[in-house]
């Protein structure tokens, strides 16, 4: 197991900030996002990072900072330079390759991307260690989510997989789970992604990634969407690693009560305060927000929808706290598109629903399957005799 803690190069939360500056429907955030994303910069003294944040103009450009923070990178790189080249002359082959890990993770850190993914390159062909091999590779992972590099990730991603798959011990493959799981959400693959992100819940030790807090915020978030009751009831509600944060994270509380309870009024307040203060902001989940608020309000009004053959438009829109004109209009756009199943009834005021008989679906698949297997056996016989 990997006992060194994972140092957090390059600095995902300032990726976050950024998007948050780069984004005009945030406007409300900006000045805290501003503040935080100067002092990180100045932190870690990323001074190609700030060229690139000044140049789109999420930061006012000052020269003095810039100044100041190139001469802390050229001092530091003169250090680096020096013990790589005392190391090549008088040490070892594994004196030499953390030399060039230190190198590689400076320019990681100050967000020099094309230097560092070179010397990161580098360091991956001198270094002979599985798990360092491993950590390297998670590295160049955390350099494509800080910019955004989707095809890089993908790349990494599996290289890191057909490590672990060699001999990658416990924590790191703890660890890949949380980064593949991530990087799923972020392209919309909200069902394996959560089924990896809760597999690692009670193990999670990726801090250089993501907060413990955000984590669990993902976890639900992904899995509300994708699990069943029992499941959810058994999995993430009854979860104690949800239970100790869930008083931190008050609107997700709500949101996973209130659909468990079936409030749905109160439910549909909470998803559109987790737009709002969540999905939105989040340089994961973002695009992707539209996508999840409607998939939840679908989840929703079928969870009510199956335990009733028909119920008043009125009653439907008092259950949700809406419009009876609101939910016809939303009920009608998911019945056309197949999404809901059940017809609306409007000189009555009544929803029918008209849900596939579970027997006969289970009927047909016996007799499709059975006729697959009648064809393969006769083509069998004829191979034999």
């Amino acid at each position: 197991m990997s006992e060194e803690v994972v140092a957090p190069i390059p600095n995902l939360e300032l990726a976050q900030q950024y998007f948050v500056l780069s984004s005009p429907h945030l406007s409300h955030l900006h000045e805290d996002a501003r503040i935080a994303l100067l002092a990180g910069i100045q932190a870690d003294q990323m001074a190609p990072y700030y060229r690139i944040v000044t140049s789109t103009g999420a930061l006012p450009f000052d020269q003095s900072i810039l100044d100041s923070l190139e001469a802390a990178n050229a001092e530091e790189l003169k250090k680096l330079d020096e013990r790589l080249e005392e190391a090549e002359k008088q040490e070892g082959e594994s004196d030499i390759a953390d030399a060039l890990r230190a190198r590689a993770n400076h320019f990681t850190k100050i967000g020099d991307k094309e230097r560092a993914l070179e010397a990161q390159k580098v360091v991956l062909e001198k270094t002979a260690g599985l798990g360092s091999r491993i950590d390297i590779v998670l590295t160049n992972i955390r350099i494509g989510l800080f910019f955004g590099d989707q095809k890089f990730i993908s790349e990494n991603m599996e290289k890191a997989e057909e490590l672990v798959e060699k001999g990658g011990d416990w924590d790191r493959r703890n660890r890949l789970k949380v980064y593949r799981g991530l990087h799923l959400l972020s392209i919309r693959q909200f069902k394996r992604g959560g089924e990896l992100l809760l597999d690692a819940l009670s193990t999670f030790t990726a801090t250089e990634l993501v907060s413990y807090n955000d984590f669990v915020a993902y976890t639900i978030i992904s899995n509300l969407l994708t699990l069943n009751r029992p499941d959810l009831k058994k999995k993430l509600i009854g979860a104690p690693e949800v239970n100790q944060v869930l008083p931190e994270l008050p609107t997700f509380a709500d949101l996973i009560k209130n659909l468990y309870d079936s409030h749905y009024d109160k439910f549909f307040v909470a998803l559109a305060t987790l737009e709002q203060s969540f999905l939105l902001p989040s340089r994961l989940l973002s695009p992707h927000a539209r996508y999840y608020v409607r998939e939840m309000r679908i989840l929703a009004y079928n969870q009510l929808l199956q335990s009733y053959r028909s119920l008043t438009l009125d009653s439907l829109a008092r259950s949700f706290g809406v419009s009876i004109e609101f939910v016809d209009t939303e009920l009608s756009r998911f019945i056309a598109s197949g999404r809901l199943h059940c017809t609306i009834d409007k000189v009555n005021g009544v929803v029918e629903t008209n849900r596939p008989a579970l027997k006969n679906a289970q009927y047909e698949t016996v007799v499709r399957q059975g006729d697959v297997l009648l064809n393969s056996v006769q083509r069998l016989s004829k191979v034999l005799y």
